[in-house]
């Protein structure tokens, strides 16, 4: 290939990548209805294709009944979700807004005058008022059932948009279940002629390495609920599915969740057993639901995501991990979310048009032993 030819490809690739940020930057909310529906029809993929496998009066079922049945699915799964934690969480702030403060005061006054004492020799005051009164201030503000139900209302003003959003998506959805090459069609239609053929096969092994990663990170995401139900069941922990459940959709985060996930359980375990003991119950207790975190954690980022992760993307961990530093360092949480899938389409993208460069080799060297 000569050096104009080289120009004229990077010349064409730069134009088309403003022309995508053109878009984006226009038309970002319906970019972002269809982006969300390619990434639900993504994960939906393996559910679709089992539901294909069924048979009903002897007969497999079509694409659109499938389609609709995934769907269906998605709203029973994120519906007991919903089932689950709203009304627990309800139960958990109306316990904290009539709880008695003087007894949890009582409870907490010698660890908390000693922490206090400790914290005197290095030269940290604590606030002067008195710990029930601390207690009252900084819990029932929160957890006062009218404030309770002004976030409710706020949540019912923007039921339309929600409505809205969710319906867009599901629409979409449903087409890129049912027709598989849509959104391959959809983007090839913004693609010069001459690069259509290497473009298909680009959104082809990208739309493959993206599947098996989100299919990678369900499967990582339950064997964490999993695993922290049964140690939470066995150590006699109040809510476990709920706490098991938060700490899963947490781990999303990389890195970060479990440490939410685990504040979360610590809250809820206090919340659910104000009536003990803060030495001899409480205080173990919490100690319990911060091990298992810690275990879980542990075996999380090094076993579950290094291997689905590397696996699923064919990435070397130590990229995933750097991946994920850059995406925190450009959009904090979001980024490191969607650090794996954006890196993703990059090398695929890069391994098609730049693979002349040696960087480019290195990092997409699994790709091409796979056949990707």
């Amino acid at each position: 290939m000569t050096i104009a030819q080289n120009w004229s490809r990077y010349i064409i690739i730069g134009l088309t990548a403003l022309f995508v940020g053109f878009l984006v930057y226009n038309f970002s909310t319906i970019i972002s209805y269809v982006v969300a529906a390619w990434i639900v029809s993504l994960i939906g993929q393996p559910i679709y294709t089992r539901i294909r496998l069924i048979r009903i009066m002897k007969r497999h079922p079509g694409p659109a009944m499938c389609a609709a049945l995934t769907l269906v699915f998605f709203f029973l799964v994120f519906g007991g979700v919903i089932a689950l934690f709203v009304p627990s969480i309800l139960k958990q702030a109306t316990n904290l807004a009539s709880v008695d403060y003087r007894a949890i005061a009582t409870a907490l006054e010698e660890p908390y005058d000693k922490i206090g004492s400790w914290l005197l020799a290095y030269g940290v005051q604590l606030p002067e008022d008195s710990l029930e009164k601390l207690l009252r201030n900084s819990l029932k503000g929160w957890f006062d059932p009218s404030k309770i139900g002004s976030f409710i209302a706020s949540i019912v003003g923007a039921i339309g948009n929600i409505i809205v959003n969710v319906a867009a998506v599901t629409f979409i959805t449903f087409f890129f279940l049912q027709e598989r090459k849509l959104f391959i069609n959809f983007v090839i239609a913004l693609i010069p002629d001459q690069y259509e053929q290497a473009s298909r096969e680009t959104i082809k092994d990208a739309v493959a390495l993206l599947t098996r990663y989100f299919g990678g990170l369900v499967v990582q995401l339950s064997l964490f609920a999993v695993g922290l139900w049964l140690m939470l069941i066995i150590l006699g922990v109040k809510n476990a599915l709920l706490i098991a459940l938060f700490g899963a959709l947490m781990n999303v985060i990389p890195y970060l969740g479990p440490i939410i996930g685990a504040a979360f359980g610590i809250f809820i375990t206090i919340c659910s057993n104000l009536d003990l003991n803060f030495y001899t119950q409480l205080a173990p207790m919490l100690i319990k639901v911060f091990l298992v975190f810690q275990v879980m954690q542990i075996l999380d980022n090094n076993f579950l995501q290094p291997y689905i992760f590397s696996r699923s993307v064919l990435a070397h961990p130590l990229e995933i991990f750097l991946v994920i530093l850059i995406g925190a360092q450009i959009d904090g949480i979001v980024g490191m979310i969607f650090a794996i899938p954006v890196y993703t389409i990059i090398r695929v993208i890069a391994k098609e048009f730049l693979n002349q460069f040696k960087i480019v080799k290195q990092l997409t060297g699994r790709m091409e032993e796979e056949g990707f």
